[in-house]
Parts: structure tokens; sequence; C-alpha cells
């Protein structure tokens, strides 16, 4: 397995690369994850000079047949955002290596095992109307990936597609927790729909579940209705 570093929008020195080779210990990763697929480094430039502090963006990306391990930091310069981000890694391994093996042969279900995916999220505008459906009243449009944005942004897309697998709420915090994100977006094992897990205050969680509506299914399941011939 290969470290793959790439630069999003600035260019990545290969004194970096070296760096980040000496940074991420192929071996004492393997060690606390022994089905690692791939380990990406993605670099990023933040140009607002009233971020100059946190200018620079480094994050770990590591797909293994578990859950994915993400971290992520900024600094003012790439080697010190290394650093902090390669902490959070290190971090996150030991808490999935030490449960992994707490669990007596546990088996918990893999990200790879039922792929689930929700088509369709990315086409709806904030009112809950497909993108499409708008009215454009003269005012241009254009394409940012999958979406349709009326008039000038400003408007920043970034647009990811994963795997999805169905998962209780415990799992789903337990991945948030493993990506260091605050909430994260999953399909509940239950009830089939996707639902989110977000941290509130202190150690507090809130989930927000989703539903179809069932008016609106059953209208979208009905046949059009036959025209008919109008005799003269």
């Amino acid at each position: 397995m290969d470290i793959v570093v790439k630069g999003r929008k600035t260019e990545v020195p290969e004194r970096f690369r070296k760096h980040v080779a000496e940074k991420l210990k192929l071996e004492k990763i393997q060690r606390l994850d022994a089905k690692v697929i791939s380990l990406d480094v993605e670099v990023s430039k933040e140009p607002n000079p009233r971020q100059a502090d946190r200018c620079d963006r480094v994050e770990i990306t590591l797909r293994s047949r578990g859950p994915v391990i993400r971290a992520e930091a900024a600094a003012s310069d790439p080697y010190a955002a290394l650093d902090l981000a390669a902490e959070k890694l290190d971090a996150r391994l030991r808490k999935q290596h030490d449960k992994r093996f707490s669990r007596r042969g546990a088996r918990r279900i893999s990200a790879a095992e039922v792929p689930d995916h929700v088509p369709g999220a990315a086409t709806l505008n904030g009112s809950g109307l497909p993108v499409h459906e708008e009215e454009t009243d003269g005012v241009p449009t254009k394409k940012i990936g999958s979406l349709e944005v009326k008039g000038e942004g400003p408007l920043v897309v970034r647009e990811k597609t994963h795997v999805a697998s169905p998962m209780t709420l415990d799992q789903a915090l337990y991945e948030m927790e493993l990506v260091g994100h605050d909430f994260y977006l999953f399909v509940d094992s239950e009830t089939k729909e996707p639902s989110v897990v977000y941290r509130r205050h202190a150690y507090d969680y809130g989930v927000i579940h989703l539903s179809t509506d069932p008016m609106v299914a059953e209208a979208q399941a009905q046949p059009p209705a036959a025209g008919g011939t109008l005799g003269g």
C-alpha cells in the first residue's frame, strides 16, 4: 500500500511528500489496522489573508475493510497541519483498535457489505423543490457539480459520494467520532431511511430521522390519467 498525496488547488512540493512518508509510518498504521486499503493525504490552501494562521489544511483519509477514519487540521504551514492531523489519526486508530479487541469477537457490519445509496439528495433547493422546476424569471443559471445555481453566488460546492450501509444509531455515533465531525449521515438499519446524528452541548447528541411523506409517495406512484377522445 502506498500513501497518495494530492493538492486541491495548490501544488505539493516533493519535500512535503517525503515528509508525509516519514510522518505517517505505514508499519505502525498496519499494526493498529492490518486491513488498511488506502491512505490519502489532501493538502489545500485558504486564500483569505484573514485566516493566515489557519491557511494550510491537511486532511488524512484512511480506508480499510472497517469504517473510514478521517483526520484533518489547519495551521499556518502545511507541516504543522500535518503534525496535528497525524496526531488525531493516531488517536482514532488506537480507539478503533482497542474497541475491536475489547468486543471479544463481536462482529460489526462493514460499510462495504451492504451498499445502499440515497439518490436525489442534491437536486432539491431550500424550499424542498427540485432545482429544475424553479422559475428562472430571466435570471441566468449555471451548473456547478450536480446543482443548477440561479444568478451569481456566492456559493461554494464540494460534492462527495460515499458508499453507505444500514447501521444502528450506536454504530453511527461511533463512526462519527472516528471521522471527527460534528454530524454523521447514515441509513438507519431499522427503518431503512436516511438519518443524521449530530453533536449538541457537552456530551449530548441529537438525531434527525427522515421519513417519506405517504401522500407524496402515493401521488408519485399513481399512473398518469389516460387521455380521452372528444367526439364531434
